[in-house]
């Protein structure tokens, strides 16, 4: 009998992201690396210019995406909050109305718009929609990764949300319904389709020797490697479809989650906020 292969995909891109400076501007800590099929993952180097930019990273997906290969993109940094900002801030649990409000407010795509200075009030209304440092996801409790509202710490990937989540929304609206975005168009994605989600270098890194790459090369070098083997493996259908109990299930839908952080039984959906020290994710 001849084996057929079962890949979802076949390309897989790593993104390790940098909120630092404006939209524009290239960034050492901006890293993408790319892997196809059986092949090893390659660092993708900006067309001018030392370094990736955020804007130059939004124009590459473009194309990439735009082409006929199914494709998974995986990002380094959270997309979207805790259920209790969309609670404080009588925000509809949608994620597509989350995108368009948090861009109004933090437009940190826009040209010479920095994360600090939408924090300082210079641009946007950031104060506006913000959030405790102490809200988390259930998936960044489960994962012990910090809040997306804990700027200026060790470990922190604040600064690289509030400057990415605008970029997300312009691959939104750029290709529509075509390309989906995981969970929140649903943990199955469709046979041929191309998807974009929230990745977790941590959770990959281990597994792969560093080579001489710099941390961010190799954060980056693992989301696109761990996609690529995960898919061979079968281990990456495992991870698209994590379990929850129905409640949580509903929570998760409006929080999103990290891919290859397991789902949580029944005994762990009453998750608390642990009291010990949590590991330190790097600054971003």
């Amino acid at each position: 009998m001849i084996e057929t292969d079962s890949r979802i995909f076949e390309r897989y891109v790593g993104i390790d992201y940098s909120g630092a400076r404006s939209a524009r501007n290239g960034l050492p800590g901006l890293r993408v690396y790319r892997a196809e099929a059986d092949a090893a993952a390659v660092e993708i180097r900006p067309i001018s210019g030392k370094y990736h930019s955020r804007c130059g990273v939004h124009d590459w997906l473009l194309d990439v995406l735009a082409e006929a290969t199914p494709t998974l993109v995986g990002i380094d940094h959270s997309f979207s909050f805790p259920l209790a900002y969309f609670e404080q801030h009588g925000l509809e649990r949608n994620w597509d109305a989350f995108l368009e409000d948090f861009q109004r407010h933090w437009p940190t795509a826009d040209e010479d718009v920095t994360v600090e200075s939408v924090r300082r009030g210079q641009f946007g209304n950031g104060a506006a929609r913000g959030g405790s440092a102490r809200a988390r996801r259930v998936c960044e409790i489960s994962a012990r990764a910090k809040s997306v509202f804990h700027f200026d710490v060790p470990g922190s990937v604040a600064k690289s949300t509030h400057a990415g989540l605008p970029w997300l929304l312009r691959l939104r609206q750029h290709f529509g319904p075509s390309l989906h975005f995981w969970p929140f168009d649903g943990w199955e994605i469709a046979s041929g389709r191309s998807a974009v989600l929230e990745a977790y270098p941590a959770l990959y890194s281990a597994a792969f020797p560093r080579e001489g790459r710099s941390i961010d090369q190799h954060d980056a070098y693992s989301i696109a490697a761990w996609l690529a083997r995960a898919d061979a493996s079968g281990e990456l259908q495992a991870a698209l479809a994590p379990v929850f109990p129905p409640s949580l299930a509903k929570v998760v839908e409006v929080e999103g989650w990290i891919l290859g952080v397991p789902g949580l039984d029944r005994r762990a959906a009453g998750l608390r906020e642990p009291r010990s020290r949590m590991p330190a994710r790097r600054l971003r």
